[in-house]
């Protein structure tokens, strides 16, 4: 019988990978090469959006390279996934020529002017229409500078002959020749301009930020079919392309996010923690974001977002400023050589508090410090900041969302520190699961291809597949560790879970 695969793009903010799924959600082939990102004054990030595409290929062709050699016939490949950094786009002209460098997520150059759409009183519109904050991250702001201050891409959106795509849509036109021109409910839920209730786009917004003329994709589910390509002859034969999402949405459907009270936390450089709130949108009073979690033709789910700036960047920070470790595995058995936390926290608002905070002015702070305190007591604090900071989160998305979390599936570097883990457990007081697929945002890509293909049968059949996990439960540590949640709260200060004021966010690198 002739054997079925999924070839799955996780294309990131710092390497594409390409693996190839086998009918029971298991690898059996991977490509990775990394991508470079350019950074300049005033906050600029960029890449460029041909080495985007080139970073594809040179990944699948890896990829594919590894299959064949296990003597695996290319004409067994059945569907494509494509999962992407989101917020990142591209402009291009009608001759399929980008009239800029690609903007990443990361970027702040429209500092100013989210400031200048607040003072417009535009908040609570945004808001309300897309579920997201005004804010540099989400990809319309900097669009905006663009049109503010690169002529090629002013004259080209005032002619209406300037195409915006985030970066899935960019590599659909390329891997299709130009032929497909679409993009998911997921990235387009992130550029500001999409209205979560209507899943079309805003043509009021679009209007206000004076990008009337802009072209853009036809937005469609997660599962669906976006057209065909053969890599540039990479394939004997063109397959279809049958799904693209958001690279943290792919996690949490990857992670089996298939019901409301579930949620994932990505735990990277830095946080994005995302729970499935059901059928209908919520908007959050506490922080939080409100975006598509995932979608296929019969259903669409909503998620509560909220990302936190700084997690495993703590840890490169002590490493690579104070020098007192020098491999972050040491810092596991670093924190568990102290009995306790003596006191001692450390909140790392090196680029300010994200959620449900928001407070972008606020400096990181050590304190607790007493002479008989040493550098693990500091180890220590970074790594309990991180449960404190997904604890605050999802305090905040349960109020939100009148939903009790079920259970916390976790991915990302972190989670092979096992004091972090059994932290969180026993400080959420819910189980935390780590699934043994490390690529999750790729596993949860080939899903939804292989649903749209019909290689998957539904979603059930979904969570026979990878089902061995690792479950931490509370321990016995729970007492001792919300007494130290309370100090937590004290060492924040004034900030509350309940009310706070949400401001202009600017974030750093995060789970990417």
């Amino acid at each position: 019988m002739k054997s079925s695969y999924i070839l799955a793009i996780d294309q990131g903010t710092s390497s594409t990978k390409t693996l190839i799924f086998d009918v029971e959600g298991k690898v059996v082939a991977r490509g990775s090469e990394p991508l470079k990102t350019y950074y300049s004054e005033g906050g600029h990030v960029e890449q460029q959006p041909k080495e985007i595409y080139r970073n594809v290929l040179q990944s699948v062709g890896q990829c594919l390279t590894q299959f064949t050699a296990q003597g695996e016939e290319l004409s067994n490949i059945q569907a494509i996934g494509i999962s992407n950094q989101r917020e990142t786009f591209v402009v291009w002209d009608e001759a399929g020529t980008p009239l800029y460098n690609a903007v990443v997520w990361q970027c702040k150059r429209s500092i100013n002017i989210c400031e200048r759409l607040t003072q417009q009183g535009l908040t609570e519109t945004v808001r309300q229409k897309t579920g997201l904050i005004i804010d540099p991250y989400f990809s319309g702001t900097k669009l905006i500078w663009l049109y503010e201050n690169i002529a090629a891409v002013r004259e080209a959106i005032d002619a209406g002959k300037a195409f915006f795509g985030t970066i899935d849509t960019w590599l659909l036109y390329k891997l299709t020749g130009g032929k497909s021109y679409l993009t998911d409910y997921t990235n387009a839920s992130r550029t500001l301009f999409f209205n979560l209730s209507e899943l079309t786009w805003d043509q009021e917004l679009l209007a206000q930020f004076g990008l009337s003329r802009l072209n853009l994709p036809e937005p469609k589910p997660s599962a669906a079919l976006f057209g065909e390509t053969d890599f540039g002859g990479l394939l004997p034969e063109p397959i279809k392309i049958t799904s693209m999402i958001g690279d943290s949405h792919a996690a949490a459907f990857g992670e089996g996010c298939f019901a409301p009270g579930t949620a994932k936390a990505t735990m990277g450089t830095g946080s994005s923690i995302m729970m499935n709130i059901g059928e209908e949108p919520k908007l959050s009073g506490r922080g939080m974001i409100t975006t598509i979690c995932w979608s296929t033709e019969e259903r669409v789910d909503y998620a509560l977002e909220g990302v936190i700036v700084t997690c495993g960047a703590t840890i490169e920070w002590l490493k690579n400023e104070l020098g007192i470790l020098s491999d972050s595995r040491q810092t596991e058995a670093m924190a568990q050589a102290v009995p306790d936390n003596n006191g001692v926290y450390l909140v790392p608002a090196f680029s300010g508090l994200g959620a449900p905070h928001w407070d972008m002015s606020r400096k990181a702070s050590i304190t607790g410090l007493t002479f008989d305190c040493n550098k693990n007591h500091i180890v220590r604090a970074a790594l309990e900041s991180i449960p404190y900071q997904i604890k605050d989160v999802i305090q905040a998305m349960e109020l939100d969302a009148g939903i009790d979390l079920a259970a916390l599936m976790v991915d990302g570097g972190i989670t092979t520190n096992n004091f972090v883990v059994q932290f969180l457990a026993d400080l959420l007081e819910k189980p935390v699961v780590k699934i043994v697929m490390p690529e999750v945002s790729a596993l949860g890509a080939a899903y939804l291809a292989g649903l749209k293909a019909g290689i998957f049968q539904n979603i059930e059949q979904l969570k026979t597949l990878n089902t061995t996990k690792t479950q931490v439960n509370p321990g016995e540590m729970q007492p001792q560790v919300q007494k130290y949640y309370l100090g937590w709260q004290k060492a924040l200060g004034s900030h509350s879970v309940v009310n706070p004021k949400p401001k202009i966010m600017v974030e750093p690198a995060l789970a990417k």
